[in-house]
């Protein structure tokens, strides 16, 4: 990108902060803009998944699972794609959630969380256990978040659509670890996408600094003790990120900076940004800068935040649950039927339960049961697994209560596209697998029906009919749902996920 491409304003603030490192950080806008992909753990491990692609892939330094991949290489056109093996991402958009170290078993917030990215990338390092709540305040990118939750096959995750100020309640120290990928002013973006180098604005700065420290401390309420937040941004503004945190920290006196590791390219956070009058600037060296001319990457910023463990007696207080959650936490017998917030769903005792037509069709078309004991939350006709120990939801907006199953009409139950997504083939009874070169991989996905013998369909058992719900995959890998009947293979592909 040239120089007059980029915001004189911005070029000049640059060149006031850089001082002899500006011209090495301007020249790097000319150079060309590299390209990421992140292997989904949940489906494939990233030494499996070099073994069965083409493609020429060179490990990102920072991130386990994530490739840089050759310009010219599409990997959005390809059937690997549509069976969630990896998610196109950004290298340096990987680091945040590296440093906060999530473990099985963590309760994780994504606060911030459309179109999905690093929710998935989240889910990866829980392994299908804990939880993930997935939050984004913009409904329409929510449905985005959705999406790629589901074709990544993540079972273990809510998606949320509402204000953070009222989560803080429900969720009040609930998370081992939150994750706030701030709206930002996106100065680090400029090389990617050129179109918000056009857009930007002096004032941007300004005002996306109030949206962050509001975002902070409301993410601060919801961590438990002993608990990590990471906060990261995609822009150079000193305003949004060291001065942030900084104050974030005079104000919270059970937080602390959690050292980032030092990684190839990864820079220090610049406690000399921030104005005279913090008394804890200085640990803000502890943050992470990403410099697009210091690594193969664009321009982010991060800081890891630990809440110090409370003293004995305050701790459990602290973390204290309101009385109806902790009511909902209680395991019950049996699972509940309630509604997506949580309250009972009243309506129509005498109408057929769903969850019976899933057991039906758990028996005639699955291995077991793969949501086990999770609590199925109904709504209406549709059935979710919802993540065990959840607070009472109600007055949320709850977009997906748990891994959507499917729904039941009359009786019978229609799979979801998500069910198969987080399925593992062995869970099928009846399933067909091609090959990523197979020309039927690609008419499968664009809706065909396919032309199948027997034969080629593949039984867990001889006493499964060939008749019925099969699994289509994809070397091995879910890509959705059919059903055969007489030689046929009748997509049952979702119109709106069609290759085009």
């Amino acid at each position: 990108m040239a120089e007059c491409s980029l915001p004189q304003a911005f070029l000049l603030h640059m060149k006031e902060l850089l001082g002899e490192e500006y011209p090495a950080f301007e020249a790097s806008y000319g150079e060309d803009r590299l390209y990421g992909l992140r292997v989904n753990p949940l489906k494939i491990s990233p030494a499996a998944f070099r073994e069965l692609t083409e493609w020429e892939l060179k490990p990102i330094p920072w991130a386990p699972e994530g490739f840089y991949y050759e310009e010219g290489v599409r990997p959005g056109k390809h059937p690997h794609y549509h069976a969630g093996l990896y998610y196109i991402q950004e290298p340096s958009a990987m680091a945040p959630v590296e440093l906060l170290d999530v473990q099985p078993w963590h309760r994780v917030l994504d606060l911030c969380a459309a179109p999905g990215g690093k929710t998935t990338q989240l889910a990866g390092k829980l392994q299908g256990t804990g939880l993930v709540a997935a939050n984004d305040i913009h409904s329409e990118r929510v449905k985005a978040l959705v999406k790629n939750l589901e074709l990544n096959g993540v079972r273990e995750a809510i998606v949320l659509n509402e204000d953070p100020a009222k989560l803080q309640e429900a969720f009040r120290g609930y998370f081992d670890r939150i994750l706030i990928d701030a709206p930002c002013s996106g100065e680090g973006m400029f090389r990617k996408e050129e179109e918000m180098a056009k857009a930007w604005q002096e004032d941007w700065t300004e005002k996306y600094a109030s949206m962050q420290r509001v975002l902070l401390r409301q993410a601060a309420v919801m961590l438990k003790p002993g608990g990590r937040l990471v906060y990261s941004t995609c822009t150079f503004s000193p305003e949004e990120n060291e001065q942030i945190i900084a104050g974030f920290l005079d104000e919270h006196p059970d937080f602390e900076i959690a050292p980032a590791p030092e990684l190839p390219g990864f820079a220090p956070g610049r406690p000399d940004w921030v104005p005279a009058g913090s008394a804890r600037a200085a640990e803000t060296a502890g943050t992470a800068r990403l410099w697009p001319h210091r690594l193969a990457g664009e321009g982010h910023f991060a800081a890891a935040l630990r809440r110090r463990e409370a003293p004995e007696g305050a701790a459990a207080l602290a973390a204290e649950p309101a009385p109806e959650a902790r009511r909902a936490a209680r395991p019950s017998a049996k699972p509940q039927r309630r509604a997506a917030g949580g309250r009972p769903a009243a309506k129509a005792a005498a109408a057929a339960d769903p969850r019976e037509a899933l057991a039906r069709f758990a028996g005639e078309s699955l291995a077991g049961e793969p949501y086990g004991s999770a609590e199925l939350v109904l709504r209406g006709e549709h059935v979710y697994a919802a993540p065990a120990g959840l607070p009472v939801l109600d007055g949320i907006r709850v977009v997906r209560p748990g891994w959507y199953l499917g729904s039941a009409a009359k009786g019978r139950f229609a799979p979801s596209h998500a069910l198969a997504m987080g399925l593992r083939a062995e869970e099928a009874l009846r399933r067909v697998n091609f090959t990523g070169g197979d020309p039927r991989a690609v008419r499968y996905l664009k809706g065909d029906t396919l032309e199948l013998t027997p034969e080629e369909l593949l039984r867990a058992h001889e006493n499964v009919q060939t008749k019925g719900y099969t699994l289509v995959c994809i070397d091995g890998y879910p890509a959705g749902w059919a059903k055969w009947q007489d030689g046929l293979l009748k997509n049952e592909y979702p119109a709106g996920w069609r290759w085009t």
